[in-house]
């Protein structure tokens, strides 16, 4: 079974999902399995220096920065990066997934990219636009506030999805009062009864 579990940039999936593995349930980061398959995957190097150029790459290293730069400001770039990396990535948890009794995959685009249908219920942790501000600024020193203005505006919020995406479904609100050991106890309880 797949708990696809998402929301947006600052949102604190990844640290309820961090309460989760170290619970014992294996736990899929999609952005983290992309930027490897995107260093270690033969036609995806290929195909990313393609779109970006031969800078994407730096003495071996993924340049994230350069990217997300990129995509943001260039929707036509997103979906021919997304267009890349999605199968791969779908392909990936496929064969990860396929022995595990109960399994979590991350991402903040799990709707875009099409990967709910992998999924046997979706979670989406939600949490007032400026506190996700905030948590991103945090995370992200480099960002400034317009930036993580902008990558929210880009992704459409998740839970929009869940009124057509017909499968078992959990909101979770992430907000500072609750704790986050609470939440991933909500998640756990929801993908047991699923």
């Amino acid at each position: 079974m797949i708990i696809g579990v998402t929301g947006g940039i600052g949102s604190g999936k990844s640290t309820i999902l961090r309460v989760i593995a170290r619970r014992g349930y294996p736990v899929y980061d999609c952005d983290a399995q992309a930027k490897r398959i995107i260093i270690e995957d033969p036609d995806v190097h290929r195909q990313m220096i393609t779109l970006f150029g031969e800078e994407v790459y730096h003495e071996g290293r993924y340049n994230t920065r350069l990217v997300s730069q990129q995509v943001f400001a260039d929707h036509d770039k997103l979906t021919k990066l997304n267009a890349i990396v999605h199968p791969a990535v779908r392909q990936h948890i496929l064969q990860w997934a396929k022995d595990i009794p109960l399994a979590f995959i991350e991402t903040a685009i799990l709707f875009q990219a099409g990967m709910d249908d992998l999924c046997d219920g979706i979670a989406v942790v939600t949490v007032p636009v400026e506190e996700r501000i905030m948590r991103a600024m945090h995370r992200d020193k480099h960002a400034s506030r317009e930036d993580i203005e902008r990558r929210i505006r880009a992704q459409h919020p998740p839970e929009d999805y869940l009124s057509t995406c017909h499968k078992p479904s959990i909101l979770l609100l992430n907000d500072d009062d609750t704790p986050h050991s609470y939440l991933a106890d909500q998640l756990i309880q929801f993908a047991q009864n699923l």
